[in-house]
């Protein structure tokens, strides 16, 4: 079960110090987007992922795949193939805040998620000054919905 919100971010109030904090490159592609069948490479794993509908909860399960794997279902991913840096910024509460900075064809756009154990702690988030509109209960924010290019950044 994954429970998160999402936010877009501040330009201008974006945080300056990045390089302090350990980050990822991701490129994600869908096989899929109804259900949600993404193929994943963080850093020098990979991923075959299914995601439910929802918003805030859903049930997520991934599974590993090797690289040939990933190479042989990435040129077979609808639409845009998603890559973007993952920063994971510690947050209160022993929460951490992953801040995805987008690349390519979503250059500039960004998108903050921090995931909770339970929805009860979700609700009650109180997000930091350079959090901007909270996009939790909007697809358009999806990256899902990204990778068919159907949003300006």
């Amino acid at each position: 079960m994954e429970i998160e919100r999402k936010f877009l971010i501040k330009k201008d109030r974006f945080p300056d110090n990045l390089a302090q904090y350990p980050c990822h490159e991701i490129e994600q592609g869908y096989l899929c987007t109804e259900p949600v069948v993404r193929i994943r490479r963080q850093d020098d794993e990979y991923y075959l992922t299914y995601k439910s509908k929802g918003f805030m909860t859903r049930e997520e399960y991934n599974l590993p795949l090797t690289k040939d794997a990933y190479l042989h279902l990435k040129p077979k991913a609808d639409g845009l193939v998603i890559s973007k840096t993952r920063y994971l910024i510690p947050e209160k509460n022993r929460l951490t805040i992953e801040l995805d900075v987008f690349h390519q064809e979503y250059e500039g756009l960004l998108l903050a998620e921090v995931e909770f154990s339970s929805q009860e702690e979700a609700e009650s988030y109180c997000p930091p000054d350079w959090f901007g509109e909270d996009v939790t209960f909007s697809s358009r924010y999806h990256n899902s919905t990204l990778s068919r290019g159907l949003i300006e950044k």
